[in-house]
């Protein structure tokens, strides 16, 4: 039993490996951290008959105890570590469950909108989160500070919605057609631009949290760069979609 256990396992992360999305637009984190992280727990959701839309619910769960560690709990080394551990857990299970649809040919626009759902619930609760343990716990230079967090909750939402609307209301015939075209190589350097705009390496920053300072600093200059993505994603994006003209 204990083979059969092995070999399905073996069998599913086989499949997954030659099912990959594409790593065009990705960053290094995500193209060899979450990925294979989200990979090795698809198949293991699998092997013991999780669904997707179960995947992206413990992905939301996991993610959100680390929010609420992070609203209730006082900034140190521990709670710098137990909220990284579970944003990385959660972000990489929301990698899972779009592969284990994949390889269990269950994809659907309701497990489509449940993940986006959650995924917009959990960035807009972490900064919400950041806001409230600033005004508990951190001794700001001033008030002023506490605006932070809301800008960039208001950046990172506008990126992921604006991404996603972008690549919605591209016509399906555009992405039909690139995907005929032959492979592109992955771009090393905006693989690593992009790397700020990640959001693993943005859990990453947490890990700073047993040091107010430290923590003050990395996430206010990590605000700073995804406000600068902004206004470069956003010209990018109406570009494009102002270039497509109506059959």
């Amino acid at each position: 039993m204990a083979g059969t256990a092995e070999s399905g396992y073996a069998a599913a992360l086989r499949e997954l490996r030659g099912a990959q999305k594409t790593a065009k637009g990705v960053s290094l984190y995500s193209r060899y951290v979450n990925r294979p992280a989200g990979r090795v727990l698809a198949a293991a959701a699998y092997r013991i008959g999780l669904t997707p839309n179960q995947v992206t619910l413990i992905s939301g769960a996991l993610s959100f105890a680390g929010v609420a560690a992070l609203a209730l709990a006082r900034p140190s080394w521990w709670l710098a570590a137990a909220v990284w551990a579970a944003l990385f857990a959660g972000f990489a299970l929301d990698s899972a469950d779009g592969q284990l649809a994949r390889l269990r040919k269950e994809s659907s626009p309701a497990g489509e909108w449940l993940d986006h759902v959650v995924d917009a619930a959990k960035i807009t609760a972490l900064h919400a989160a950041v806001l409230v343990s600033f005004h508990r716990f951190f001794e700001l230079p001033g008030p002023g500070w506490l605006l932070v967090p809301l800008g960039f909750q208001f950046a990172a939402l506008l990126i992921f919605t604006g991404g996603l609307l972008a690549d919605k209301l591209k016509p399906r015939g555009t992405a039909a057609g690139a995907s005929a075209q032959p492979a592109q190589p992955l771009s090393r350097l905006r693989a690593v631009a992009l790397l700020p705009v990640d959001y693993g390496v943005f859990c990453a920053v947490f890990l700073l949290l047993g040091s107010e300072t430290v923590f003050l600093a990395a996430y206010t200059a990590l605000f700073a760069v995804h406000a600068l993505f902004l206004v470069a994603f956003m010209a990018k994006w109406f570009r494009e979609l102002n270039a497509i003209r109506p059959a």
